[in-house]
């Protein structure tokens, strides 16, 4: 049998994507009304985002290896790569480091460095990999080599959500003017949320943000561009319109879609959100 790759809810990975190449998924939670709903398999708002003390957690230790210990087995011993949102941005990967412990070096646990679809082309570099005959060391080789060529840029239509989550520093000095600033954050190496440019209106963000994948693209001296996916948050229009823009300054995509971001995600950076995740081939 194959290596089996393991990610979770937050690479937004579709359900056929996800069969197509067997990737398990690990839920992580959306904690709201003195509930605690796991993300993919629970019924979720539309709008949770929006709703007054929604908070996240992440997948606990023992889930983790719950998911693991099968995977394990379903691989007749080839081993399990484990592929989890930024570590930066969530206590996943912590949670997972702790939960691999249990099966030595059979389970390799790696941090995407990245969000959102992001960590699903991490997932699908290995799973591809694991499909194609590689072992252990080959599958976890390919999830690492991804995050070079991964990017995602980030536009969102308020700082609150962010602020009040966390995951950007209440200190950072662009904060004082947060009230009509719409900025263009990107991830960083090291999958950290920071600010790329500071841009008053949303339409002039989302130029910007095309403006930068293209300028990626030439920089790296690609040839190509791999797979984009265009994410928003009950901002489908305009998440149109940033695809539209990209295929037209991109004619080497080689595919795009459209997606929602999913609640999680969703909770952290605020309606009206739009972001790309998108390879870089070089």
């Amino acid at each position: 049998m194959p290596v089996v790759v393991v990610s979770d809810s937050s690479s937004c990975l579709q359900s056929d994507e996800r069969k197509e190449f067997d990737i398990r998924e690990v839920p992580l939670h959306v904690l709201f009304g003195g509930r605690d709903l796991c993300d993919g398999i629970d019924d979720i708002p539309n709008d949770i985002q929006d709703r007054p003390g929604v908070t996240t957690a992440g997948a606990s230790p023992t889930e983790l290896a719950d998911t693991y210990r099968q995977a394990l087995a379903d691989s007749d011993g080839a081993g399990v790569v484990a592929v989890h949102l930024s570590a930066a941005l969530s206590s996943t990967y912590s949670s997972a480091v702790m939960a691999a412990r249990e099966f030595g070096a059979s389970v390799r646990v790696v941090n995407s460095r990245s969000a959102a679809m992001g960590v699903g082309f991490a997932a699908m570099a290995a799973a591809r990999c694991a499909a194609s005959g590689g072992d252990l060391d080959a599958v976890e080789a390919a999830a690492r080599s991804s995050q070079s060529q991964t990017h995602v840029l980030l536009v969102v239509h308020r700082l609150e959500n962010l602020r009040r989550s966390g995951r950007i520093r209440t200190t950072a000095s662009w904060l004082g003017t947060a009230l009509s600033l719409k900025p263009l954050l990107r991830l960083d190496i090291d999958g950290r949320l920071v600010l790329d440019q500071r841009i008053r209106t949303a339409a002039k963000a989302h130029a910007a943000m095309v403006d930068r994948v293209a300028e990626t693209v030439g920089e790296r001296g690609a040839h190509s561009v791999g797979r984009v996916v265009v994410h928003h948050v009950d901002n489908h229009d305009a998440a149109d319109a940033v695809g539209a823009a990209l295929t037209q300054r991109l004619p080497q995509l080689s595919s795009l879609r459209v997606a929602d971001m999913g609640p999680l995600l969703s909770i952290h950076v605020g309606g009206g959100a739009v972001g790309v995740a998108f390879e870089v081939c070089g």
